[in-house]
C-alpha cells in the first residue's frame, strides 16, 4: 500500500523561497523510502493548501502523515495543521533538532564569528508560548554545536526580544553581532532580519541536503506512534 508524506511548508510570494522549497522537496524525494510518496503542500498564501491535499491523499491511502516544514511550534501547528489532518497523524516541528544546531553552527562559522562576538539567533516568532521556549532550545543546541560565542534568541514578529533590538544591545556593549537566520527560505522574515543591521548575517537554513535526515526522521516517529495506538 502507498505511503504518503504531506510535506507542508508556509507558503511565501517571494519566488525565491519557492524555489528553496521545491528543491527540498526533491531531496525528499529523492531520499524516500520504497513506497513513499512525497506530496507537497502550505498551509497559507498559495495553492496547493494542505487541506486539499490531504483530502486527496484520504482517497488513496490511510497511510499519510503530515510533516511541517516549519522550524519551530506555532499557530499553524497547533491548530490550522490539526484541522486539516482530520485525525491523521501531525510530527512536530523540525525544530529543536541537534541537526539544526549543525547546520546553524556551521553557517555561523562560516560568517566569521569570534568567540567574543554575540551570536543572535534570529526565528521568525510567534504569538504562540511554544514557540519561544523551541527556539529558545535551539540557543542551548548551538553551544552544544560548538558554537562558543554568547547566543540570544530574538524575534522577527510578536514575540521579544526583537532582532534589531538585540543587535543593538550587543553593539552598545561593544560586541560584534552575527544573525543567524532560523528561518528556512528566504522571504519576508529573511528581509526583516537582514535589516536588524548585524554585523554578519547568515542565509536561511535552504535546502541543506541534512534537513532531509530531520524530515524522514519525524515521519518514521509520527507513523509509528499512530501504528502503536
Amino acid at each position: 500500500m502507498t505511503a504518503v508524506l504531506v510535506a507542508c511548508a508556509h507558503g511565501t510570494r517571494f519566488e525565491e523561497g519557492r524555489v528553496v522549497i521545491r528543491a527540498l522537496l526533491d531531496m525528499l524525494r529523492a531520499t524516500a523510502p520504497d513506497g513513499v510518496e512525497v506530496h507537497e503542500a502550505y498551509v497559507d498564501v498559495h495553492e496547493p493548501y494542505v487541506t486539499d491535499v490531504v483530502a486527496a491523499a484520504r482517497e488513496r491511502t490511510d497511510d499519510v502523515v503530515i510533516v511541517p516544514l516549519l522550524l519551530s511550534t506555532g499557530y499553524h501547528t497547533e491548530v490550522d495543521l490539526v484541522e486539516a489532518a482530520g485525525g491523521l497523524p501531525i510530527a512536530p516541528a523540525l525544530g529543536p533538532h541537534p541537526v539544526l544546531a549543525e547546520i546553524l553552527a556551521d553557517r555561523v562559522r562560516e560568517a566569521g564569528a569570534a568567540p567574543d562576538d554575540t551570536v543572535v539567533l534570529a526565528a521568525a516568532g510567534s504569538t504562540r508560548p511554544g514557540a519561544v521556549v523551541d527556539v529558545e532550545r535551539m540557543a542551548e543546541l548551538l553551544a552544544d554545536a560548538g558554537i562558543t560565542a554568547p547566543v540570544i534568541a530574538a524575534y522577527a514578529a510578536a514575540s521579544e526580544p526583537r532582532i534589531d533590538a538585540a543587535v543593538a544591545a550587543a553593539r552598545a556593549e561593544g560586541r560584534r553581532t552575527v544573525a543567524a537566520s532560523y528561518v528556512l527560505a528566504p522571504g519576508h522574515f529573511s528581509r526583516v532580519i537582514e535589516r536588524a543591521d548585524a554585523d554578519a548575517t547568515t542565509a536561511p537554513i535552504g535546502a541543506d541536503p541534512r534537513l532531509a535526515e530531520v524530515v524522514w526522521e519525524r515521519w518514521r516517529a509520527a507513523r509509528s506512534a499512530r501504528s502503536l495506538a
